[in-house]
């Protein structure tokens, strides 16, 4: 059976808008024609499709078995049915090919194959789309805003493929406009009943993380390591880092000159302050590292708790290490894994000459006063 040209030219057509291959589109088109043959005919025939792709044309076959008595019509044909159709050197127990020609589908048959090709071509190419994401989860992409729909936002990730910025993943306070390209953080990637699931985040900590690594040349190379970042999205964020090269400054480098870097960073998120510390394998390094940049005065552990420290900071260092809504406090605890107790130190002072006195007349004033009854 002649497809045509024009047939050949549509499937190429196909290959190329949806970015399927030729042996996709061929099994679609084979399943199709098998279900609309099956549906022609009303049986349970066992049916085969050869394409052939250059020449635009299709062959379909009926697979019947060799029999002595014919039990199953759709599945059997007798041996002297075989000879009778030219398959004069069969026997017994063979199996032939039928090639049939079903110029009378009609308009049913028709437009079964036409349906089944649809959902096979999307079936097919959600499975593209799949595979080409799954691979990707934990990668920086960049979409434009498209619409919202109910409590999700849906993302354009390129000309064919939506992703889903749920209400938990958005910043908050941050505002998204039809048209906006920002980069996004590929969370997940799933499959379901209506396509692939592709869900992306603007605060998980992995988005800063590539966001470092997409701005700073130093950590792509491996020579400055992050080993830990936490967030509070939009407001606030804290990064632990490490040089592997001792002649690197691993916060100067992450800052940049003037801030530029780390500037630039923080504008892709919306403004978000973001702290770079250098981590330590010591705890009290690292905690007071990580209360910057509040100043420190003094650390020590609490013996009756595990993990947990004191640290004392001065008096006009209190709400700075604190921060607003004790979100440095907090947000040091998360990057270290050590719980964090701050304390006011007390100014130490001299004594004055009201104390001296004080002191005196507590010491001597016994020895001075006596009973006059005691005699």
């Amino acid at each position: 059976m002649q497809l045509g040209r024009d047939f050949v030219r549509a499937l190429r057509q196909i290959e190329s808008e949806k970015g399927l291959s030729e042996e996709i589109i061929a099994s679609s088109l084979e399943a199709a024609l098998v279900s609309a043959y099956k549906k022609f005919k009303g049986g349970n025939q066992t049916v085969e499709v050869f394409l052939d792709f250059e020449n635009g044309e299709i062959s379909l076959c009926e697979v019947r078995q060799v029999v002595g008595e014919i039990e199953n019509p759709d599945q059997e044909v007798t041996l002297d049915e075989a000879h009778a159709m030219g398959f004069a050197d069969v026997e017994s127990g063979d199996v032939i090919r039928i090639e049939v020609f079903p110029e009378n589908f009609g308009r049913i048959a028709a437009q079964t194959a036409r349906q089944v090709i649809i959902q096979r071509l999307k079936d097919a190419e959600r499975q593209v789309i799949f595979e080409e994401f799954a691979d990707r989860i934990g990668d920086l992409v960049t979409g434009s805003i498209f619409k919202t729909e109910g409590d999700q936002i849906l993302v354009r990730v390129n000309e064919r493929t939506e992703a889903i910025l749920p209400r938990e993943e958005r910043i908050v306070g941050e505002a998204y406009h039809p048209g906006d390209r920002l980069k996004f953080f590929l969370l997940d990637v799933r499959q379901t009943t209506r396509g692939p699931r592709i869900v992306v985040s603007r605060t998980h900590p992995g988005l800063l993380r590539r966001l470092l690594e997409l701005e700073i040349p130093e950590i792509q190379e491996g020579t400055i390591e992050i080993r830990n970042i936490v967030r509070e999205a939009g407001a606030r964020a804290k990064v632990a880092v490490a040089s592997l090269d001792t002649n690197v400054d691993p916060v100067g480098a992450c800052v940049g000159s003037r801030g530029t870097r780390i500037k630039s960073i923080s504008g892709e998120l919306g403004g978000e302050r973001i702290d770079v510390i250098v981590w330590s394998s010591d705890p009290l390094a690292y905690v007071r590292n990580a209360l910057s940049p509040a100043k420190i005065a003094k650390i020590e552990p609490i013996l009756e708790q595990e993990k947990a420290l004191r640290v004392f900071v001065r008096p006009d260092q209190l709400s700075l290490s604190i921060g607003k809504a004790g979100q440095n406090v907090r947000l040091a605890a998360r990057l270290t894994g050590w719980k964090i107790d701050i304390k006011v130190l007390e100014p130490e002072r001299l004594p004055t000459l009201k104390d001296l006195f004080e002191d005196i007349i507590t010491d001597t004033g016994d020895s001075l006063w006596e009973d006059p009854k005691k005699d």
